[in-house]
């Protein structure tokens, strides 16, 4: 077995490569390891709407009963509703069962420490450990010693609503809205929310049947979306993904506001309320020029980490930074929560662009965002991170990089997880781009294919 986890937890097809009995491996290990040496660990458990959930919430409650921890379960709500509720349950550890935006048939296990972070790498290699070298951790836990089910009280979610409700201080009352909930976590509390602060609000993708979540709808298909708020004449439409901690908006033309333009927008708000110390926002390697072009336009500058939400935090705790975030509309309010999160963006673009006295198809277009373009060279494994000390390669690149310069960007990257390495270019021709942008994979492929 390899590593069991990714950037994002534990993550696969459930009952095939994510199982009840991994599940309940997970239990058992996640909570001797998160316990901080207390006898009766205390564990939050939330999930989205897939039909796996029940079992895999199930073997992974036993799991946690079997090392004499204790179970809060307080089911369908986003991830980063756990996140926040960790620590207003005074719990040990919360865990997620999701798997975000990827389709239902699968499902993942992501932990939270009682701070409400995401685990780092070392805390996840002891987990990691116990479960592939079949450490023992419960066999002397019987009797009075074993877990229970506590109960959850009946206010997880309107402790979460009101959390959420707080972060925005501009009235939002009759502003026309469409919500996009994926058929996932936020399918209540997203209306909810945008209900109990008076919002006109139309909502589609909130009849989740446990096997249409993210099914052409949400954050990574948001033309329903489009098409609602042109027929509805909204002032904006929100689109979230399965556990809700990303955001893609739609503006009241129909078009996409992707994470880079979310995240600018937010930050001018921001640097405008005196809220962006050191004038600094965080943002991965496959942010947009268009992006640092604009930040940099507002006399910030960008601090630039690897793709994946964990770097993106991490960096954030480093430097103090309050926002950051990716393209997909995972975006981090360090100064509210310590998770994206998807509904508490969308408060937040909302009060962004109210205060600007704008419409949001105006604060859109000030972002020009250039055309990307990505192709993939098709290389050996072993052969992924060679083009990095290759002479014939290096200076194609820095060719390339020159006849771009100003204008466009390079960026080269190995897979993660396939024998490929993948080639990014931007430009503000498409044509001229996709050529070199082909080339450069060409070449690649012949030499290291």
């Amino acid at each position: 077995m390899g590593r069991l986890f990714g950037t994002d937890g534990v993550r696969g097809v459930a009952n095939s490569e994510l199982t009840p009995e991994l599940a309940f491996k997970l239990g058992k290990a996640g909570a001797h390891v998160l316990s901080n040496d207390k006898k009766k660990p205390v564990v939050l458990i939330g999930k989205d709407t897939r039909l796996s959930g029940d079992m895999l919430e199930d073997a992974l409650s036993a799991g946690i009963l079997a090392v004499g921890g204790s179970v809060i379960k307080v089911g369908v709500l986003p991830t980063p509703a756990i996140a926040h509720l960790v620590k207003a349950y005074h719990a040990d550890a919360g865990v997620v069962i999701s798997a975000s935006h990827n389709p239902f048939e699968y499902n993942g296990i992501k932990f939270f420490n009682s701070e409400g972070f995401k685990l780092d790498d070392d805390i996840e290699d002891q987990i990691e450990d116990i479960i592939l070298r079949d450490i023992d951790v419960n066999s002397h836990i019987t009797g009075d010693k074993l877990g229970r089910c506590l109960d959850a009280d009946d206010d997880a979610a309107d402790r979460y609503a009101v959390f959420l409700e707080d972060t925005i201080d501009v009235d939002i009352k009759g502003i026309k809205l469409v919500l996009d909930c994926a058929n996932g976590a936020a399918y209540k509390i997203a209306e909810m929310v945008y209900t109990d602060l008076g919002a006109d609000i139309t909502v589609i993708g909130n009849e989740p049947d446990g096997i249409n979540i993210n099914d052409k709808c949400g954050s990574t298909h948001p033309e329903k979306l489009q098409e609602e708020v042109v027929k509805q004449g909204a002032f904006l439409g929100l689109a979230y993904d399965g556990d809700a901690d990303r955001l893609i908006a739609v503006d009241e033309k129909g078009r996409i506001i992707d994470g880079d333009k979310l995240i600018c927008i937010c930050a001018k708000m921001m640097k405008d309320k005196g809220q962006l110390p050191g004038d600094k926002v965080t943002a991965t390697v496959m942010s947009n020029i268009g992006f640092h072009k604009y930040i940099e336009g507002m006399g910030c500058s960008v601090d630039v980490t690897a793709v994946g939400d964990r770097y993106v935090l991490e960096r954030m705790l480093q430097t103090g930074c309050t926002i950051g975030g990716e393209q997909s509309g995972h975006i981090i309010f360090l100064n509210h929560t310590t998770t994206g999160d998807g509904i508490l963006s969308s408060l937040q673009l909302l009060q962004a662009i109210l205060l600007s006295g704008k419409k949001p198809s105006e604060l859109s277009d000030e972002i020009e965002i250039f055309p990307q373009v990505l192709k993939n060279a098709r290389v050996k494994n072993e052969n992924k991170e060679k083009y990095k000390s290759d002479k014939d390669i290096m200076a194609a690149i820095e060719a390339v990089e020159k006849e771009l310069e100003g204008l466009g960007r390079v960026l080269i990257r190995p897979s993660g997880t396939e024998p490929l390495v993948r080639v990014m270019l931007e430009g503000q021709d498409v044509g001229h781009i996709t050529k070199l942008a082909e080339d450069l994979a060409i070449k690649l492929t012949k030499k290291f294919g």
